[in-house]
């Protein structure tokens, strides 16, 4: 069906053209008429048609005009102009237009015929054109999902990954030598820092998969994987070895944007860890990194650099009691290391009680491992002969609970010196801050210029300033520039207006307003008060 739109203010005409072409196309044609230059405008956005025949000379809005008012709503339409005015001028404009004919009045019913089958024919070209584009993107949203799913599950396995590495490049068209992995984690609640129900979300998560892969394609030039429990594994190609700080940041700030704009669209709540740039076959350790970054962070989002941060096991062993003893150690988590400790002794000793000499060793084991953490997170100095006499110590040790006594004191000695370090980066980011606006707290400074004095991304700092001095930026900031500023006011010699300067302000009435709310009297009472009383 073809919806022509005839344009001509001669009602003969329009008999005549109507007559021509039911005679000839029959019922696959739907005609409409209008016969001034506003109605034909008003009407062609009405009925969207296939094919206009325009005069040129209509009342009001000539013809020329109305075809460029219709050509910009849709650039599709197929214009026939047929008119009586043989003009080079009007000829030419109609050719700027991409007129299909210019037909000079009185038009032969042949040609008229001929003129819509090849205007027609143009229409089923581009509608078969069109229809084949749709098929094709069709099969792509089905296949590019799968195709991506592999990409991450070979990229992930590392050695498998060389061998299909060249074909997944020209399949997905990446061209670039490194990237970064990124998690995407989801579950019914955050709670404390962690998600919950993971094992439920993941059944879930097959209804709002479309929706996280939507999200993230219009956020980030990525690759997606397929859901892994409650989280998302995502590629993101890159051009150089590392990000710089700006592009780390804003990185984290699209993450950030992303999930709470998904938030809103779906009753699912979401973190997301970034692990660092990492060559193509490297990805696995990227990776690890934004698990960690998941794990570690009790916030939404986590570049991993923004946190101070398998093997085949026999049936029955322990795996999670010492992954979480582990990871109770490197969080610097002593009650946690302590509890795992305990368990995992006892697992021990309930299996192999008789095998005195391998208890030992894998108590030794952990204690290196423990010590190795503390060593790498500064909060031990390491010495060679740090460990001389340990191996004595172990031969040296009777019965099983002196040896649970001295595996305690390690790991838990370990673990504080690991916390006390934490807190040590912490607090030493914090002072380094709090140094930088002491001494810029006169200039326009925001968070994100602390934030890169430090080296951290501006969200993270923004979270670990307030847990740690207990107000944020903003706040400190402003307290600072009271303190300056009543300073300054205790001198008459320097003006109201001056101060205003001095601690960062532009504007005079703001400084005043901000200065009263905070100091409960306006910088000229404040003065005079102090003068009354000195």
């Amino acid at each position: 069906m073809y919806q022509i739109l005839l344009a001509d203010d001669e009602g003969i005409v329009i008999d005549s053209l109507r007559f021509i072409i039911e005679k000839n196309f029959k019922d696959r044609c739907r005609v409409e008429h209008a016969n001034t230059g506003r109605n034909v405008i008003e009407l062609a956005e009405k009925i969207k048609p296939d094919i206009v025949i325009m005069d040129i000379q209509m009342p009001g809005i000539n013809g020329i005009d109305a075809m460029k008012e219709i050509r910009k709503k849709d650039s599709s339409v197929i214009f026939i102009v047929m008119t009586a005015f043989d003009k080079f001028h009007y000829a030419k404009e109609s050719i700027n237009l991409g007129v299909l004919e210019y037909l000079t009045k009185p038009v032969n019913q042949k040609i008229v015929v001929k003129v819509l089958q090849k205007a027609m024919d143009l229409i089923d070209e581009e509608r078969k054109k069109r229809s084949n584009d749709l098929k094709i993107r069709e099969k792509l949203e089905i296949v590019i999902p799968i195709i991506e799913s592999n990409f991450i599950y070979a990229v992930l396995s590392e050695k498998d990954f060389a061998h299909v590495e060249n074909n997944f490049r020209s399949l997905l068209g990446i061209k670039e030598e490194y990237g970064m992995m990124m998690v995407v984690e989801f579950g019914d609640s955050f709670e404390d820092g962690v998600l919950t129900n993971p094992i439920g979300m993941s059944v879930k998560a097959q209804s709002f998969y479309p929706l996280i892969r939507e999200s993230l394609k219009e956020e980030f030039t990525c690759v997606i994987g397929p859901i892994m429990v409650n989280r998302i594994p995502v590629f993101l190609p890159c051009h150089t070895p590392q990000l710089e700080y700006d592009d780390r940041n804003a990185l984290v700030e699209k993450a950030r944007k992303m999930i709470r704009d998904l938030t809103k669209r779906i009753d699912v709540q979401f973190k997301i860890g970034i692990g660092s740039v990492k060559k193509l076959r490297k990805q696995t350790e990227s990776y690890q990194e934004a698990m960690s970054a998941v794990r570690n962070n009790r916030g939404r989002v986590a570049h991993v650099r923004d946190l101070p941060i398998g093997c085949e096991y026999e049936e029955d062993y322990p795996v999670e009691i010492e992954k979480e003893l582990f990871e109770a150690i490197e969080k610097g988590n002593l009650e946690e290391t302590k509890i795992k400790a305990n368990i995992f002794f006892d697992w021990m000793i309930s299996h192999y009680a008789d095998c005195e000499m391998d208890i030992k060793l894998k108590v030794l084991e952990i204690i290196l491992f423990a010590e190795q953490k503390a060593f790498l997170s500064g909060g031990m100095k390491y010495y060679f002969r740090y460990r001389k006499n340990y191996l004595e110590i172990l031969m040296q040790i009777k019965g099983y609970p002196s040896l649970r006594k001295w595996f305690l004191e390690k790991v838990a000695q370990a673990c504080r010196n690991i916390n006390t370090k934490k807190e040590e980066q912490a607090s030493g980011i914090i002072a380094k801050a709090k140094a930088y606006i002491n001494e810029n707290y006169h200039r326009d400074i925001s968070l994100e210029e602390v934030s890169r004095s430090v080296d951290i991304s501006s969200y993270y700092f923004s979270r670990l300033f307030k847990e740690e001095t207990g107000e944020n930026f903003i706040e400190y900031l402003t307290a600072v520039r009271m303190e300056r500023a009543k300073k300054l006011l205790q001198n008459r010699e320097i003006s109201i207006k001056k101060v205003c300067v001095e601690t960062g302000y532009s504007d005079p009435n703001y400084f005043s307003r901000i200065f009263k709310k905070q100091v409960g009297v306006t910088p000229t009472e404040y003065r005079e008060r102090y003068y009354e009383k000195n």
